[in-house]
């Protein structure tokens, strides 16, 4: 069993800093305290109930469960948490970020610390395991992100099913007929991240909807892997003439690929990329992008979370909220109609 002691030693600080940072007896400096909690969050130690007494069993304290998994693109997870952060401040909570990817044990641990009053939970998969830890816990909860079974959950998440339907909705209008989609890593798709799974979804159906021939590749995202990615296209669809492309990292090594490659972009190929509108806007040409409003995922997700908590404060049954972000698609220089060979005179 974890002691105070073990928080003592892992925390470096001493007995009494960790008992007024349980109990809010003292103020204690930002920077200690959060040592503290973290110490208690990953040893797993379990206040007991005259410390929770003390501290009127809330914490003011929301545990953001952030882990960073290889193949997530960590500017846009860091801007989340940001705005988690800041919105969380304006309603008088402190954020405790738990970065580690230990599944469920790890959610198990943080919920029964009694540290945090909910949980916000990012990078959610469709079948996450570490949803029923959280329902066995009874606690308040908010995931950014959706599952495939969400009940009993408040969830906010981009709709990515639309977000890859632009896609080729775009392309199809230009003219397109052949169309490629360049995913993230395999890993990604093996552990079912629901934003990777539903653009996918959303751009293979609207694809197959407008006629379109189309077909769609994994990619680590380096150099190497990006133009093993585009030769495997290139010769299993020679006409290809679209481009979509949702891991960030392979953005650049594709334009460089085709630029070398003699294909310009976008006279010969062109280009959408799903991405924050700041990083389409660094490329030359700038690209075609579909984003959605990122800072606002964290805002909604920690208004759901206080209405939450309110809700069982009150004796009530929260409620389930399950928004979806409309995306957004800005035209650029990368994307242009295509152009049709003129027949010889």
């Amino acid at each position: 069993m974890v002691t105070i002691f073990d928080v003592v030693r892992h925390a470096g600080v001493s007995s009494s800093t960790v008992s007024y940072v349980l109990n809010g007896t003292r103020r204690i400096s930002e920077a200690t305290r959060g040592r503290v909690l973290r110490s208690v969050a990953e040893l797993g130690f379990h206040p007991n109930a005259g410390a929770r007494t003390l501290a009127g069993r809330r914490s003011h304290i929301i545990a953001l469960v952030m882990p960073l998994h290889r193949g997530v693109y960590v500017p846009i997870m860091t801007e989340i948490a940001i705005s988690v952060t800041t919105t969380a401040r304006r309603h008088g909570y402190d954020v405790l970020l738990v970065t580690n990817d230990e599944g469920p044990e790890g959610v198990r641990r943080v919920a029964a610390s009694g540290l945090a009053d909910g949980v916000i939970l990012m990078d959610v998969e469709l079948d996450d395991q570490r949803i029923p830890a959280l329902r066995a816990q009874g606690t308040q909860a908010v995931l950014i992100g959706l599952p495939d079974d969400p009940h009993g959950l408040s969830c906010v998440d981009h709709d990515f099913a639309a977000a890859g339907a632009l896609c080729a909705e775009h392309l199809a209008d230009l003219g397109h007929r052949e169309i490629a989609f360049i995913g993230y890593g395999s890993g990604v798709y093996q552990r079912h991240a629901g934003y990777a799974e539903r653009t996918l979804t959303g751009f293979r159906e609207r694809a197959g909807q407008r006629g379109l021939r189309f077909l769609d590749r994994p990619c680590e995202g380096t150099y190497e892997s990006t133009a093993g990615t585009l030769a495997r296209i290139v010769a299993d669809r020679p006409r290809t003439t679209g481009f979509v492309v949702q891991n960030e990292a392979a953005i650049g090594p594709l334009l460089s690929l085709l630029h070398s490659s003699g294909r310009s972009v976008p006279e010969d190929a062109s280009v959408v990329a799903l991405c924050p509108e700041q990083l389409a806007e660094q490329y030359a040409p700038a690209l075609t992008a579909v984003s959605g409003p990122t800072r606002e995922l964290g805002r909604v997700a920690v208004d759901q979370m206080i209405r939450r908590l309110t809700d069982a404060r009150r004796g009530a049954q929260p409620e389930d909220e399950r928004p979806l972000l409309t995306p957004t698609l800005t035209p650029r220089q990368s994307t242009a109609r295509l152009s049709v060979p003129k027949e010889p005179s």
